[in-house]
């Protein structure tokens, strides 16, 4: 919020793995990105400068000092914690805490809490119990004096001084309280009223130590924000002894074009020196041809060789898994990373032997050079606890070649949380549109705003998730001879999940060799089922039992289509009935459990009350703002953390059923 074309994005749910925004152009994508870093940037990115990063629009509230930036937040975010967060935190903390919340403000701080009920002591939780202390110093002095000596209610003020009642104490607040109490420690009887007040200051401030160090420790935890985009590029030929210069002279203004030559130079484990210098003999060597000073330099440029060829091996590995998946082609495209002189020079070798230089091949293939490079040598010390950003990447990949990417960033997701921005479809696979958040910006005034749902009201905005649908559509409908045509996608993701559920159980699962379509609707079913009928494949097809299923099944058309075996309804696979039934109620039991965790509403009284009617009709009537979508995408992420033995007996019958019906339909 708050941040260039942002105003207020609406809170974002955030994959376990990764996480796909999609939008048109101008939609506020990248500001999306920029602003997340900036929870915690690593070291070489520039800090928020209101200047620059406050909306435009807005500015002039700062500048007439309506608004201060100290109170301005810019992006929060909450962490849930893992199992080695709570392990670093004191031990009587382990069990309460469970997720960490921060917000970086416009002027580059930072506030932090927890999910405890507070963040710290403040003056209030103490106050009671310095002014009882101080009272009994006092009336003690007079008691034996005849005077006020110690004076203690005004050295009280004069330490509180300035302290918000309310606000969290901060560390050295906390000791000159500590420094008070101990000075007035003689003043207190032993086993009175007031040493009890003494203790309960005392333990209250140590809760403030401790909780300052659940603070601290979970954010020295927090991870790194890596932004990677499609600036940086690995040039053909480096001049060693330039480079060397101008790194020295501090003269390298250009970032973007010298970043990816710098990551090239991490990578291989030496600086633009050491590199020129491996393996050159100087004058005063040549006159000392001793020899353990010749096998020093051998040595040295042996070391530079092996260096130089390891990266190119690894290098050659990761390009080849996307620009040659095809293990005919196992030699093609060489990268070889090697030193000519004073000269770092990049090429590669086709599979004729011939080598050309990195800039004379597709813009593509030096992009995707240039991604591996910058990625490996970060990753050595930047990305071991980092949350990657991916702006847009890719675009200069051919169409297939991004579908092969997909599959790298699948795997980076696998180490490090990534969150990517794109407008292609073929970086969308239809079993991720889980992933995806919609951007829009319909409204400079509103700002950009993220659907956690794939809903926009700008279509250009869900024209990747279209198209991604439509090419896999595509590819799939006349290439398997088993097709099994659904409702709807979240019918297409209950399928899914459980059948991969009961084959890890090595339960009746449905066959892999059956292609599942989701059809978008129950009355496009019969459309699906013709043009694949007519192609002479295997067609299953199932509906709910509701009116619109009715009204299909009765369809002339599909009767004819499919035999009555292969026309199948949800309520012929429960075991207790339910009027017009969903594929939901086949889950009926884990779904309330599951919508309890999502929407924070028990709707299992009420679902008892009225076994009989539709689970998805109750959560309507108890949920307010209920969706499917979200109960679907929701019952995916438990799906992931959960097995077999987790769903009820019955809805284990059922599903093995319905899938026995199907493989038994296509078989």
């Amino acid at each position: 919020m708050n941040y260039r074309s942002i105003k207020d994005t609406g809170v974002i749910d955030f994959e376990r793995e990764k996480t796909i925004l999609v939008g048109p152009n101008e939609a506020g994508k990248s500001a999306i990105l920029q602003a997340i870093q900036q929870l915690h940037r690593p070291k070489d990115v520039a800090p928020l400068d209101a200047l620059r990063d406050y909306p435009r629009s807005l500015y002039n509230d700062i500048t007439k000092g309506k608004v201060d930036p100290a109170t301005v937040p810019v992006v929060e975010a909450t962490f849930e914690l893992d199992e080695d967060d709570r392990d670093a935190v004191p031990e009587s903390f382990r069990d309460k805490i469970t997720t960490y919340s921060f917000t970086r403000l416009l002027n580059n701080k930072g506030l932090h809490s927890t999910n405890l009920p507070r963040t710290g002591v403040s003056l209030t939780d103490v106050q009671k119990n310095l002014d009882r202390i101080a009272a009994n110093s006092d009336n003690k002095s007079f008691a034996e004096t005849g005077t006020e000596t110690t004076k203690s209610l005004d050295e009280l003020t004069r330490v509180l001084e300035g302290v918000h009642r309310t606000r969290d104490l901060s560390k050295d607040d906390r000791s000159k309280i500590r420094v008070w109490l101990k000075k007035n420690l003689n003043a207190i009887e032993d086993g009175s009223a007031v040493e009890k007040s003494y203790d309960a200051a005392m333990a209250s401030l140590d809760e403030g130590d401790a909780l300052d160090d659940v603070l601290a420790t979970l954010e020295a935890r927090m991870p790194v924000f890596v932004l990677s985009n499609n600036y940086f590029r690995v040039r053909p030929r480096i001049h060693l002894a330039h480079l060397h210069e101008r790194q020295s002279k501090k003269l390298m203004d250009d970032d973007k074009y010298d970043y990816g030559n710098l990551c090239l130079l991490k990578l291989l484990g030496f600086t633009a020196q050491e590199l020129a210098t491996a393996g050159t003999v100087t004058d005063q060597q040549r006159q000392d041809g001793s020899q353990q000073n010749l096998a020093t330099i051998e040595r040295k440029t042996d070391e530079r060789h092996y260096q130089l060829d390891a990266a190119s091996a690894m290098l050659t590995r990761e390009i080849r898994s996307i620009w040659n998946p095809d293990p005919t082609r196992a030699e093609a495209d060489r990268l070889r990373v090697f030193a000519d002189g004073q000269y770092l020079k990049v090429v590669v070798e086709d599979d004729l032997g011939v080598s050309v230089e990195l800039d004379q091949r597709s813009e593509g293939f030096q992009w995707l050079v240039s991604f591996f490079v910058v990625f490996f040598a970060e990753a050595q010390d930047n990305y071991s606890n980092a949350i990657l950003l991916l702006d847009e990447p890719g675009v200069s990949l051919h169409a297939l070649k991004q579908r092969e990417f997909q599959k790298t960033i699948s795997r980076l997701a696998e180490n490090n949380q990534t969150i990517f921005t794109t407008h292609s479809p073929f970086l969308v696979g239809s079993g991720e549109l889980e992933l995806v958040r919609v951007v829009e910006m319909t409204d400079r005034s509103v700002g950009t705003k993220v659907h956690t749902t794939i809903t926009s009201n700008d279509p250009a905005g869900l024209l990747p998730l279209q198209e991604a649908l439509g090419y896999d559509l595509a590819q799939s409908l006349f290439t398997k001879k088993k097709n099994f045509i659904l409702e709807g996608l979240t019918d297409y993701w209950y399928i899914d999940a459980v059948s991969s559920l009961l084959e890890a159980a090595e339960r009746t699962h449905l066959d892999s060799k059956i292609a599942m379509i989701p059809a978008g609707t129950a009355s496009k079913i019969a459309y699906f089922a013709t043009i694949l009928h007519a192609n002479s494949l295997k067609v299953a097809a199932l509906l709910d039992s509701d009116r619109a299923g009715d009204t299909v099944a009765g369809h002339d058309v599909l009767t004819h289509t499919l035999k009555q075996k292969a026309l199948l309804r949800t309520d012929d696979f429960l075991i207790s009935k339910v009027k017009t039934s969903e594929i939901e109620d086949l889950l009926r039991t884990t779904l309330i459990e599951v919508a309890e965790g999502e929407f924070g509403v028990d709707v299992g009284a009420a679902a008892a009350k009225s076994a009989d009617r539709p689970i998805v009709d109750i959560f309507t009537k108890e949920i307010k703002d209920f969706k499917k979508y979200r109960l679907a995408k929701a019952f995916l992420r438990w799906s992931k953390d959960h097995s077999a033995n987790d769903l009820t007996s019955d809805e284990v019958k059922q599903f093995e059923a319905l899938f026995t019906a199907v493989n038994k339909a296509l078989a």
